[in-house]
C-alpha cells in the first residue's frame, strides 16, 4: 500500500520556524494554525536553530561560490561538447552520404 505523505513547501516550514522561534504561541497552537503535527513544529524549529550560524559564515558563502563555479564551468564543457558533437555528426553524414 502507498503512502499518502503530504509534501510541505521549505516556505511553509521556514514560516512554521520562525512562528516556533518566536514563542509567542505554543506548538500545539502552531500545529493547528498551519495544519501540521507538533513534532513537525519542533523539529523544523530545531533545523533552524542548528543553520542559523551557517548563515553567517564565510565558509559557506566561499563554498556556494565555489559550487556555483563549478556549475558554471561544467555547464560551459557541456555545451562545448555538444557543438563538437553536433559538428562531428554533420561531417560524419557528409561522409557518408
Amino acid at each position: 500500500m502507498r503512502s499518502m505523505r503530504r509534501k510541505i513547501e521549505p516556505a511553509l516550514k521556514a514560516k512554521v520556524a520562525v512562528e516556533a522561534l518566536k514563542r509567542e504561541k505554543t506548538v500545539a497552537e502552531i500545529a493547528s494554525q498551519f495544519g501540521v503535527h507538533p513534532n513537525q513544529v519542533s523539529q523544523w524549529r530545531k533545523k533552524a536553530l542548528e543553520a542559523l550560524p551557517g548563515v553567517y559564515s564565510s565558509r559557506q558563502k566561499k563554498k556556494d561560490r565555489d559550487s556555483a563555479e563549478l556549475i558554471a564551468e561544467l555547464y560551459r564543457q557541456i555545451g562545448e561538447l555538444k557543438v563538437e558533437r553536433d559538428w562531428l555528426k554533420k561531417k560524419s553524414e557528409q561522409l557518408d552520404g
